[in-house]
């Protein structure tokens, strides 16, 4: 079984691009520009996506917990997500951890700055002996907020541009969700989606009385018609209201705070920016990853594929997904391995099918919509098809390679080709 899930680690980790590190210095001169970047301005889409990856993760034998995350650039023009993992937290026992996604909008200083920051002031708020559950959620939110009023004396000009923000913290005994915006969370337990987090949006009763107490306006579902978002870090031009705290401006950076007893029956949280949930629900994620975690896939490995699901499920923006998988996570299942090769046999032998049925070569493309109108068995839950399109690329690929080779081999002396029939390329290939 070990034997098997290796294998199907090494085929995914060689699908994953790896993206070179750009400088320190490089970021933040990206940094300052982008923050000069129009908030309404057209965001522009590239002619193909980027796809490259760098999945990372760790784990901490002592306290049963693993981690896992990925992010991939898609179709933006510019990447502006960022996020942080932290396995241990200074100066706190064994056991406590914070993981946060962060998505920019109108550059990516905020989000960055979140990454990088917040950490530190989580720290600061917290001290070194917690008080649980309540001082640890109200030192969540004070730590949002601290991180942006310094982020604001660092950037004080009112410039476009925030960022949202998804935080678990995780104790030994509790789970704490700090979010602000459309990042999103969801804990599964003991086989289902037992919480997630709402989105802040502008219509929401308290978002909407916030908002027009604060003087502004909703209009086509956006803050002065302009922002998505009724939370997020950044974004000082909604927060301009004379005599009102920061909570109570336009756009406030408070969390929304939720904390949870941990159970035995915890498997793993998903945090993810709002690129992954364009594309499926919670459920839907959920089942995913769990059906994932049954194949023996590393967290960072199954992040990695996540996001090209998601990809190729059309998800136009940024995405970043960081998975926590607690002790009760769902562990390797020789049968549930068996059968996913079983189902890249299938997938791979079908394609063959098309392909020598064809009087032409067809498109990857076509191959692809023709098994999406076909019934195929044992699909992952959730991701479907999209899930194996790396699958069926590589599938493909081997047999384009194939037929190229029987056609060389085909051509006499003279240059010309003789006919060569697709079904002997794939004999060859069996």
């Amino acid at each position: 079984m070990a034997a098997l899930a290796r294998q199907l680690q090494r085929l995914l980790w060689t699908a994953c691009k790896k993206k070179e590190r750009e400088k320190e210095g490089e970021e933040e001169e990206e940094d300052e520009e982008e923050g000069r970047g129009a908030l309404d301005g057209p965001r522009s889409l590239l002619t193909a996506p980027r796809r490259a990856q760098r999945p990372h993760g760790g784990a901490e034998a002592s306290c049963g917990l693993r981690f896992g995350a990925s992010a991939a650039q898609g179709w933006r023009a510019r990447m502006e997500d960022a996020h942080c993992t932290w396995l241990s937290l200074p100066g706190l026992p064994l056991g406590w951890a914070l993981f946060a996604v962060l998505d920019g909008h109108g550059g990516a200083r905020a989000a960055r700055f979140g990454a990088r920051h917040l950490p530190d002031h989580v720290l600061e708020e917290l001290g070194p002996e917690p008080s649980e559950p309540e001082g640890v959620r109200e030192a969540l939110r004070r730590a949002f907020l601290s991180a942006d009023k310094r982020l604001r004396s660092l950037w004080p000009r009112v410039e476009t541009g925030g960022s949202t923000a998804v935080a678990l913290l995780v104790s030994p005994r509790f789970l704490y969700l700090a979010h602000c915006g459309d990042s999103r969370a969801v804990l599964s337990r003991a086989g289902a989606v037992a919480f997630s987090t709402e989105d802040h949006r502008p219509l929401r009763p308290r978002e909407r009385e916030r908002i027009h107490a604060a003087g502004g306006t909703i209009r086509r579902r956006r803050v002065e018609g302009s922002l998505a978002v009724s939370r997020a870090l950044g974004d000082f031009a909604y927060k301009e209201a004379s005599g009102r705290p920061p909570e109570l401006q336009l756009v406030s950076a408070e969390p929304e705070v939720a904390a949870l007893a941990r159970q035995a029956e915890d498997e793993f949280m998903l945090l993810a920016s709002d690129g992954v949930w364009d594309t499926m629900s919670g459920a839907a994620l959920a089942g995913l990853v769990a059906s994932r975690l049954r194949l023996g896939l590393a967290p960072e490995l199954l992040c990695a594929q996540l996001l090209d699901t998601c990809l190729c499920k059309g998800s136009l923006d940024n995405m970043t997904c960081i998975l926590v998988c607690f002790p009760g996570a769902p562990r390797p299942s020789e049968e549930a391995i068996r059968r996913e090769l079983e189902l890249d046999a299938t997938l791979g032998r079908r394609i063959a099918e098309l392909c020598a049925d064809a009087q032409e070569l067809p498109s990857l493309n076509t191959v692809f919509r023709t098994l999406a109108s076909e019934d195929i068995p044992d699909l992952p839950p959730g991701g479907g098809l999209d899930c194996k399109a790396i699958v069926i690329a590589e599938a493909y690929s081997q047999i384009c390679q194939v037929s190229e080779e029987c056609r060389e081999k085909g051509q006499n002396g003279a240059g010309k080709s003789t006919p060569t029939h697709l079904g002997s390329a794939l004999d060859m290939e069996t």
